[in-house]
């Protein structure tokens, strides 16, 4: 997964129709993808984890490949879940720490490549794959 601070975050404008922000009570299996590159799935608060159901229906029943990528309030110890849902991108809250959330990432190897439990992008467990 990437990382980005905040200031290096360009949000979708209404002339770019190859990014889409999705609001995140939208519904994203009538999301119109047709063109789309990059999708932005906001967080409004870190409590709020709609986003993630979200990502996990634009990868598994829509079937996008395109990135993904959570802004708002995004923090480190959300990383690894959002990784397994199917982000690319993370846009970090300005307060978040970048060298902190590398090492929240590191610290999960295996969620990366599905290696106890499929995920978003890696169905099957890696046991599985390795079979």
């Amino acid at each position: 997964m990437k990382l980005l601070p905040l200031t290096d975050h360009t949000p979708a404008g209404a002339e770019d129709r190859t990014v889409l922000a999705l609001a995140n009570d939208a519904a994203p299996l009538q999301a119109p993808l047709e063109g789309v590159t990059r999708i932005d799935l906001h967080f409004p608060k870190f409590t709020d984890g709609r986003a993630f159901s979200q990502a996990f229906l634009l990868r598994r029943r829509r079937g996008f490949a395109g990135e993904i990528r959570a802004t708002g309030d995004v923090l480190a110890d959300q990383l690894a879940q959002m990784e397994r849902s199917g982000f690319d991108v993370a846009v970090l809250r300005a307060d978040q720490d970048m060298a902190t959330a590398q090492r929240v990432l590191a610290s999960y190897p295996g969620y990366g490549v599905g290696r106890y439990q499929g995920d978003a992008v890696h169905v099957a467990p890696h046991f599985a794959e390795a079979a």
